[in-house]
């Protein structure tokens, strides 16, 4: 399984359990919130590491720039667009 398709699938099982979902909510109050949040999903049998998860917002949001006028570098990044940790948890909400 590469990074995105771990995140839905639990994505799809936090939906289902509420204990898991709490469990995930919870890691935004950490110091360091993606590092605790994938520290947590280790645990729990999700292997997710920190940076394949910046990785992966990272290239989903260089691919959909490059697909939309010509791959124009004028397009500005808007906040949060590639933090696919912020779109999980905005998810969860």
């Amino acid at each position: 399984m590469n990074t995105v398709e771990i995140l839905e699938q639990l994505q799809h099982d936090a939906r289902k359990d509420e204990t898991l979902r709490k469990t995930l909510l919870d890691t935004q109050k950490a110091k360091d919130p993606l590092r605790e949040f994938c520290s947590t999903c280790r645990r729990l049998g999700y292997e997710l590491y920190e940076m394949e998860v910046v990785n992966a917002g990272e290239e989903f949001y260089a691919s959909m720039r490059r697909s939309t006028n010509g791959g124009g570098e004028n397009s500005p990044l808007l906040d949060g667009e590639d933090d696919f940790y912020e779109l999980f948890m905005a998810g969860l909400k």
